[in-house]
C-alpha cells in the first residue's frame, strides 16, 4: 500500500393448546349408550373430530405474507460503453454519508488552499489555473451532482460544491511528488435552479488501497465556499466497477488495472460500511466520454 492509501484510511412464549372434556352423565350419554355400541362411538368420535379440525383450518388459516422488498443493481456493459445503475432506494432523499476529506483537500484545512484562488469557480477542471500551467490527461468524465435537501427533497439552488480527485496516475495536485506545481482537477461550481452542478474532468485512476473515487464538499453558497470551516457536508463518490474496467483498459491507466484488482467496495476503508448513497450512475463510453451522476442530499 502506498502512502496515498495509508494516509486516507480510517426477543419466548409457548402457546399451550387446550381442549374441553365434558363429564356428561345425563340424557345425552344414556341415549348414546342405548343406540351406539363402543365401535359406533369411536366412529362418531372420529367424524366429529375431523369435522372440528376442518372448522379450525377454515377459521385459522395463515394469512398471506407480503413479499419482502428487494434492491437491485443493473449493469449493462458492451465492448465500448457502460450503463450502471446503483441499488434503488425508497429513501431517495437520504442524507449523504459524511466521509473523510482525505489528506489532499487543498481547502486550507491541510496545507494549501485553492478556495480563494482566482478562477477556481469553473466547470472544466482539467487544467491548472491561477498562474499554474498543465493539463491532466485521461478519458473524459462529466460529473453531474444534484444537490437536494434531505428533509424536503427540494433542489438547493445556489449551493456551492468544491470537488477534487486524483489524476490518471493516482496523484493529487499540489501534494504528490511530480505534480506539486499543478492545481488541476480541482474546482468550485454553483448549483443552478435545479440544484445541479456539472464538472468536466478526466476519469481518475485507481491507486493502491482505495476504490476509484471523487471527493467533494458542499457549501451553502459561493461566498461560504471560500473557507472550509463553512462546509455543510463532506463526502465521496464511488465509481462503478463496470465503468472503471472499461476506462482502465485504455493506455495510460495500466497501473489502475493492477490496483483495482486488489480492492473492492466491501474492502475499501471508506465505502465498506455501505456505498448505496455514494455510488454514481454512469453512462457513455471511452470514446465519447463517461458521465457519472449522483443525487446528493444534505
Amino acid at each position: 500500500m502506498d502512502v496515498t492509501a495509508f494516509r486516507e484510511m480510517k426477543l419466548t412464549g409457548q402457546h399451550h393448546g387446550h381442549h374441553d372434556e365434558h363429564d356428561d352423565h345425563g340424557g345425552l350419554h344414556r341415549d348414546l349408550q342405548a343406540t351406539l355400541d363402543r365401535r359406533g362411538m369411536l366412529r362418531l368420535g372420529a367424524r366429529l373430530g375431523a369435522a372440528f379440525g376442518a372448522l379450525q383450518l377454515v377459521g385459522c388459516g395463515d394469512s398471506p405474507t407480503s413479499p419482502t422488498p428487494t434492491t437491485t443493481t443493473t449493469t449493462t456493459t458492451t465492448t465500448t460503453g457502460t450503463t450502471t445503475t446503483p441499488p434503488s432506494s425508497t429513501a431517495s432523499c437520504s442524507r449523504i454519508p459524511q466521509e473523510t476529506e482525505g489528506p489532499y483537500p487543498a481547502d486550507g484545512s491541510n496545507g494549501p488552499t485553492v478556495l480563494t484562488s482566482t478562477g477556481v469557480v469553473r466547470s472544466d477542471i482539467r487544467s491548472s489555473f491561477a498562474g499554474m500551467s498543465g493539463v491532466a490527461g485521461g478519458v473524459p468524465l462529466n460529473i453531474v451532482l444534484n444537490i437536494v435537501s434531505a428533509s424536503t427533497c427540494a433542489p438547493l439552488a445556489g449551493a456551492a460544491v468544491y470537488l477534487w480527485h486524483c489524476d490518471r496516475e493516482g496523484r493529487y495536485s499540489l501534494y504528490t511528488q511530480g505534480v506539486t506545481n499543478q492545481n488541476y482537477l480541482r474546482g468550485v461550481q454553483e448549483a443552478d435552479a435545479n440544484g445541479r452542478v456539472t464538472f468536466q474532468s478526466i476519469y481518475p485512476g485507481c491507486y493502491a488501497g482505495r476504490w476509484p473515487h471523487i471527493h467533494f464538499e458542499v457549501y451553502s453558497n459561493l461566498a461560504a465556499a471560500t473557507n472550509s470551516r463553512n462546509k455543510t457536508a463532506t463526502s465521496q463518490i464511488a465509481l462503478p466497477k463496470a465503468a472503471s474496467d472499461l476506462v482502465y483498459a485504455v493506455a495510460g491507466y495500466e497501473q489502475s488495472i493492477r490496483n483495482s484488482a486488489q480492492i473492492t467496495l466491501a474492502s475499501d476503508n471508506v465505502f465498506s460500511d455501505g456505498s448505496a448513497l455514494e455510488l454514481a450512475t454512469t453512462t457513455g463510453d471511452v470514446n465519447g466520454g463517461i458521465t457519472a451522476t449522483l443525487s446528493v442530499a444534505i
